[in-house]
């Protein structure tokens, strides 16, 4: 994986919402460009860390997207990796022209609700042969 040439993707990973945002993904991608890391794992902390997200300020019910070195959070990280898909998930880009707080007010309160309404599961994502070298250890 070179930088310039992925995604990687930060979730969570013992949400079921979150998870199944994960499979879409990855059925909507097939020049394979996000790559995907567990934000409960060691590498994801390590990642973020180096890219000046302190452990204090990483959050369970946040979507990180690092792209390039720059990282792009909730609402944005959202949009970014929508714009990597194939179909007509690009066009979700016309959502920025709505100000970032309504975009990550809606998008915090699906977090915030999340479990209640998709469940958790009690580990992370176990990837099929097929999509294993996509997932970041």
């Amino acid at each position: 994986m070179t930088e310039s040439q992925s995604y990687l993707v930060v979730f969570d990973g013992i949400c079921n919402l979150c998870h199944g945002a994960v499979s879409f993904i990855i059925a909507h991608d097939p020049n394979a460009v996000c790559q995907f890391v567990a934000l409960q794992s060691p590498t994801a902390q390590t990642l973020l860390a180096k890219a000046s997200i302190s452990q204090a300020a990483m959050q369970a019910d946040t979507v990180y997207l690092i792209k390039n070195g720059e990282v792009f959070i909730k609402s944005e990280a959202a949009i970014e990796i929508a714009q990597s898909l194939t179909g007509c998930w690009p066009w979700l880009r016309f959502f920025r022209w709505l100000p970032l707080g309504v975009r990550d007010g809606c998008y915090d309160l699906i977090a915030r609700y999340r479990y209640r309404l998709f469940g958790q599961r009690p580990l992370c994502l176990l990837p099929d042969d097929e999509t294993k070298s996509r997932f970041v250890k």
